[in-house]
């Protein structure tokens, strides 16, 4: 089946400015209103209802439903629920007030996803469109690995998937959407130094648990080093050492480090982790201590589909965006879960007007016009797959 998919592009972007007034009206009850990690109930009601599809339930209160075609290939597009603790700082009338804030454009994601179904309605799509709402993204287990582990891409058919996120350093006006390489494989890293505490006056006696605790937290970035291919980008950061009870003459016999470990695989970082581990308890034993490692790993590195991303440079310009340089991090995305099941495409769409805040930040808030800029990456990533799976 040959698809002109700029014909569709044109049409859905008509439909998709008559929706707009409606879209930037629920951004602002979003953000006013926001929830916190596995409390995003509210706001799936919200943009269910203003959606006017069936929803099914996914990862707790997230929601998934389909729209199109009833066979064949689908095309999953992504939006995430859930807000920060973070006290916002901005000046809008239309400001939360709970003590919670969309600090990280989620509320920008949802309301051009509802513009983007909304509009769809109006067209035969090619491909049936399955948009999903995911709880937990900023937290913790993630609300993407629930989603990837409960079969509903299978269930759905999904054969592309499709993200975007709103960024401070892209102008405004453009996406960035490079193939290959995004951001990192991601986990996080807790080193205990257990030893005799005992008196200050008397270390013969005790163990220098601190000590111990500082040589091995020194020697973290030695170990990164030597342990992985200077041409192959890997960290480990720390984040938090704590050692004693803050008496100065109390030798302490416990010690904490906690790290987050960064790399371009999970191989990597079980490599790092694994050096970690045998070092920490090598120089706990030379300091008559103990060491225990333990890791949690994290999301999964987010790559994108080569294929996807050359079909989407064409898409993007049809729509109106222009293409800015690749955007790659050793951040990390749990949208890198659902590359593990189908060909998938992050974008990263432009907010910059000028000295605007980072993601995160009390006094983060993208223009209105993000909301339609999001909207066409939305169209264009959709059109990109629809493409590629020709």
């Amino acid at each position: 089946m040959k698809i002109e998919t700029s014909t569709l592009i044109e049409q859905w972007n008509v439909h998709l400015h008559a929706e707009l007034d409606r879209a930037n009206l629920l951004r602002q009850t979003i953000h006013q209103s926001p929830c916190l990690s596995g409390q995003e109930q509210t706001t799936t009601d919200l943009v269910t209802e203003a959606m006017e599809l069936t929803f099914e339930t996914v990862a707790g209160t997230g929601a998934i439903a389909a729209l199109g075609p009833s066979d064949g290939p689908a095309i999953a597009v992504r939006a995430e629920l859930d807000a920060l603790p973070v006290l916002e700082e901005t000046p809008v009338a239309w400001k939360s007030i709970n003590g919670a804030m969309h600090a990280c454009g989620h509320d920008v994601h949802l309301a051009a996803l509802t513009a983007v179904v909304r509009a769809a309605k109006k067209l035969a799509l090619p491909y049936t469109l399955v948009p999903f709402l995911q709880p937990r993204e900023e937290t913790y287990p993630s609300g993407a690995l629930d989603i990837k582990e409960s079969g509903v891409f299978d269930a759905y058919r999904v054969k592309r998937a499709i993200g975007a996120h709103v960024h401070p350093a892209v102008p405004l006006g453009s996406v960035s959407s490079g193939g290959g390489f995004v951001n990192a494989a991601a986990g996080e890293l807790s080193i205990s130094v257990q030893g005799q505490g005992g008196h200050g006056a008397y270390p013969h006696k005790a163990n220098d648990v601190a000590v111990c605790t500082a040589q091995i937290a020194t020697a973290i970035a030695e170990i990164v080093r030597r342990t992985v291919d200077p041409m192959l980008p890997a960290l480990v950061s720390i984040g938090s050492i704590n050692v004693g009870s803050g008496a100065a003459n109390v030798l302490p016999g416990q010690g904490t480090i906690l790290a987050t470990v960064r790399g371009p695989n999970r191989e990597t970082n079980q490599a790092i982790v694994s050096a970690v581990e045998d070092f920490s308890r090598a120089t706990a034993k030379a300091f008559g201590c103990a060491a225990n490692v333990e890791y949690s790993p994290g999301e999964p590195a987010l790559i994108n589909d080569d294929n996807l991303a050359d079909h989407f440079v064409h898409t993007a310009h049809a729509i109106g965006l222009s293409t800015f340089e690749p955007m790659r991090s050793l951040g990390a995305d749990d949208f890198s879960y659902y590359g593990d099941l189908v060909p998938s495409l992050m974008c990263f769409v432009g907010t910059q007007t000028g000295n605007i805040p980072s993601l995160h930040d009390a006094k983060f808030l993208p223009p209105e016009e993000a909301v339609l800029r999001t909207a066409q990456c939305f169209i264009a990533g959709y059109a990109a797959a629809a493409e590629a799976l020709q």
